[in-house]
């Protein structure tokens, strides 16, 4: 409450984001404005957490399976649970959150590619106005909205998200811009440069930058400013024959391995002041980067390809696909030839949630000012606007280059060898995944809520009802539900598998009755529902056990670790592994293993826990819960599930996080749904299939039982006209002839049903996560400086690179 009471001190007009055209006294420094005051997240209680991990399980294990399960998780409430719990609480003293760190760990101590693993991706809808849909014009476009964006951070003018009049933690706004995934020998770090006053542009695998703000964050360059540069640099760019650029597109480095990413990173900066080290500090440092493509994506699931993972296209020997176009280690906006446009984001320091508003500003502003240059009343979405730059006085700028510079990286040998050889891996990998989209036009949000269905469950039905179709299978579902009411809140795994989804899937797919049908969508939406408000609340039992588990790992290396974790299989620094490491595009798990947990990992030659009591203090030997199969089971996730759009966004995903499994972006609008669906070809386009199928059946199913009540199938957005058609009209000349019933609509009693769910209780899904997925790290090193180090200055680099003519344009 204090935190809703901190953001109402501000008045109406002062919080309104379209303010400036009507209100310029519109306060700064609303951004944060409630941060202090927010509840930090909570601990739940151990017993809770463990009665919810075994509800997860039940319809996931055999009963011979859940027995054990359950007599492992009696077992740690006996014994090493309480007192795991009570360290936990006592680390968390202090912290900002308990599980902050372990989710910064997990992420940074990640030694496989960033690409197809981590980074998720947002594809844009097209600009409306379609002159503006060529890549020049819809790239410098962005930009100067995506400037708006970071200058409105910057000046803590950017109003706060918001739930239910609930301000949520707007912390990672902060690690948004300027921000860069560093890899070391023992692990990555988030670098980040706060006053970052520049962009980098890749085409053709070449990079070039420029200044784009001055020293107080506003722009210095018009739109038509920027598109001139940017067509400078296409041009520049086409002037080197592809396959020659191909040859030194340095991006590549970025998809490598993060341990080998690091040496190679050492051979560029290791002549402080050099020219290689220069390049990167720019690279590392920049605002985000702008990738030009070259070329032209024509089906929805190539569009979704080349955002998460580029193009792969060898020509003579030579790699000229646009996946030699990017550098995955920070906030890439991508533009292709024809105007279509995505994001890319290094995930480690950002939910979808926070990206989404960003990808949601961008598109809004862009709009908003073509309609300016039409209408100069139209409003803005920003509470001020910076000075014009056109008429601004040049000396007014400071020390600025806003003449695109091409960096010109020293390709010794050591790199050529390893461009080759990082590229080569890349194409596997990318080989190694497909996609496939569905665009379902035939209803969306509002048929689904005024059936009294929660849009997100009933999806989320749709998702296990499709897959059990094809498979007769049951299996591990996973999605995010955003926590950020909470200080530093990111998210909480919502296990969609319930005994009310498993009855309905098995009922829906037998020979019942379509009211029976019905009642089990119904029972098991409802449940959906309840544990995704849980979950919301912080009241999940994944976040909280995985921090048990790294305090548990914790333990083991501060007291005596080396021989524990040597003869009980505990990676040490120099060996550490990631429970990725058999979905590499070295090697591909075999169907039936999946991804491995932590436990499952580091098991090895530990004793089973059993005889003697005593608390963590008194053994090295794994906990029970984590050492039983189920740990395994619930962390191997088949369908990883999220939620995350708007109508800015076409559509959305991410690669599949096991071996055997699907990845699985939705977007649920008014009058549609957006799928996008990734897997390491597991028949990913006949999965998609049934899905369709299956909304068309559950459709007509609802529509039976529908009639039979005598109630319409209605939109919400509809008008209630057509209720006076059913009034008594006996005797009148204009009730003859037979009413005619439109697609969707049946003849009988309108009755507009209230949205008994409500659209807002989907809003607390959150963004999707590597980290969210199930994909737990492993151990936590001995030692090991786990905190956040800004990245050091850029060298002076105000002269880096080849200076580019502009006489010409």
């Amino acid at each position: 409450m204090a935190a809703t009471d901190s953001t109402k001190s501000y008045s109406v007009e002062e919080r309104d984001p379209l303010a400036s055209h009507k209100n310029p006294s519109s306060k700064p420094g609303i951004t944060f404005a409630a941060q202090d005051k927010l509840p930090k997240l909570p601990i739940p209680e151990l017993e809770d957490t463990c009665r919810r991990y075994l509800e997860a399980l039940k319809p996931l294990q055999s009963g011979r399976e859940h027995q054990d399960t359950a007599a492992a998780v009696h077992e740690f409430l006996k014994r090493d649970g309480p007192d795991l719990h009570d360290r936990l609480k006592k680390y968390a003293t202090g912290k900002s959150s308990y599980i902050e760190q372990f989710w910064y760990d997990s992420y940074l101590n990640f030694d496989n590619p960033v690409v197809l693993n981590l980074n998720p991706f947002f594809l844009l809808e097209d600009d409306p106005t379609p002159a503006r849909n060529n890549q020049v014009t819809r790239a410098a476009s962005l930009v100067v909205s995506a400037l708006s964006f970071v200058r409105a951070v910057r000046k803590e003018e950017l109003p706060p998200d918001t739930l239910r009049g609930q301000p949520l933690c707007m912390y990672q706004y902060s690690r948004l811009f300027g921000t860069a995934r560093i890899p070391t020998e023992s692990g990555c770090q988030i670098g980040q440069d706060p006053t970052a006053k520049h962009i980098v542009v890749l085409a053709h695998g070449q990079f070039y930058w420029f200044d784009v703000l001055d020293d107080n964050s506003d722009l210095i360059m018009t739109e038509k400013d920027v598109a001139l540069n940017l067509q400078v640099i296409n041009d520049d760019a086409q002037e080197t024959p592809i396959h020659e650029a191909a040859k030194g597109a340095l991006g590549v480095l970025s998809t490598e391995n993060r341990k080998v990413w690091s040496g190679l990173r050492d051979v560029l900066s290791k002549d402080e002041g050099s020219n290689n080290s220069d390049c990167l500090n720019i690279v590392d440092s920049a605002l985000f980067i702008l990738c030009l493509d070259y070329t032209e994506p024509k089906t929805g699931a190539d569009l979704c390809m080349n955002m998460l993972c580029g193009t792969s296209e060898v020509q003579r020997g030579v790699q000229i696909g646009t996946c030699t176009n990017r550098w995955y280690d920070k906030l890439q906006i991508i533009v292709c030839k024809n105007g279509s446009a995505g994001i890319n984001f290094e995930h480690t320091g950002v939910d979808g949630h926070t990206v989404l508003r960003f990808a949601s500003d961008l598109y809004t502003d862009t709009i908003l000012r073509f309609a300016r240059s039409i209408n100069g009343q139209a409003p803005s979405l920003w509470a001020s606007s910076s000075p014009d730059p056109s008429k601004r006085d040049p000396d007014s700028f400071g020390d600025v280059n806003t003449t695109p510079h091409k960096l010109e990286w020293d390709m010794v040998p050591e790199l050529t060898t390893a461009l080759r050889f990082a590229e080569t891996r890349l194409a596997d990998l990318i080989q190694q995944n497909e996609f496939q989209t569905l665009e379902f036009m035939h209803y969306g949000k509002n048929f689904m809520t005024s059936m009294g269905f929660s849009p997100d469950a009933f999806v989320q039905m749709a998702f296990q009802a499709a897959y059990y179709g094809l498979y007769g299978r049951i299996e591990c579902v996973y999605e995010p539900a955003m926590t950020k009411i909470y200080y530093h809140g990111r998210t909480e795994a919502i296990r969609s598998v319930t005994p009310e989804s498993t009855d309905f899937v098995k009922t829906f797919w037998a020979e019942n009755p379509p009211q029976q049908k019905v009642d089990a969508l119904k029972k098991a939406c409802e449940k959906h529902t309840a544990v995704t408000k849980e979950c919301a609340k912080a009241q999940g039992q994944d976040r909280h056990l995985y921090a048990l588990f790294c305090v548990w790992q914790r333990f083991i290396d501060e007291e005596g670790a080396e021989a524990a974790s040597s003869s009980n299989g505990l990676d040490s620094p120099g060996s550490y592994s990631s429970p990725q490491d058999g979905l590499s595009d070295r090697q591909l798990p075999s169907s039936d293993s999946g991804r491995s947990s932590p436990a499952a990992s580091s098991r090895g030659g530990l004793q089973t826990p059993g005889g003697g009591g005593g608390g963590v203090a008194a053994h090295h030997t794994m906990p029970a819960i984590f050492a039983d199969p189920g740990w395994d089971r619930v962390n191997n996730t088949i369908l990883s599930t999220s939620n995350c759009g708007n109508p800015s966004l076409r559509q959305f995903g991410f690669g599949p996080t096991s071996g055997d499994g699907f990845g699985i972006g939705y977007i649920i609008k008014d009058g549609s749904v957006s799928i996008c669906a990734s897997s390491k070809h597991r028949q990913t386009r006949r999965f998609v299939d049934a899905i369709e199928q299956y909304f068309l059946e559950i459709r007509k199913l609802l529509r039976q039982t529908q009639r039979r009540r005598g109630v319409s199938a209605g939109d919400k957005g509809a008008s209630r006209a057509r209720e006076v058609d059913d009034r008594s009209k006996a005797g009148r000349t204009k009730s003859r002839g037979r009413a005619i019933a439109g697609e969707g609509k049946v003849v009988g009693v309108v009755t507009p049903q209230e949205d008994s769910i409500g659209a807002s209780d989907d809003d607390e899904l959150g963004g999707y996560g590597f980290f969210d997925a199930g994909k737990l790290l492993q151990a936590l090193r001995t030692g090991q400086d786990t905190q956040e180090r800004p990245s050091e200055k850029a060298a002076v680099r105000r002269e880096v690179g080849k200076k580019l003519r502009l006489m010409e344009y």
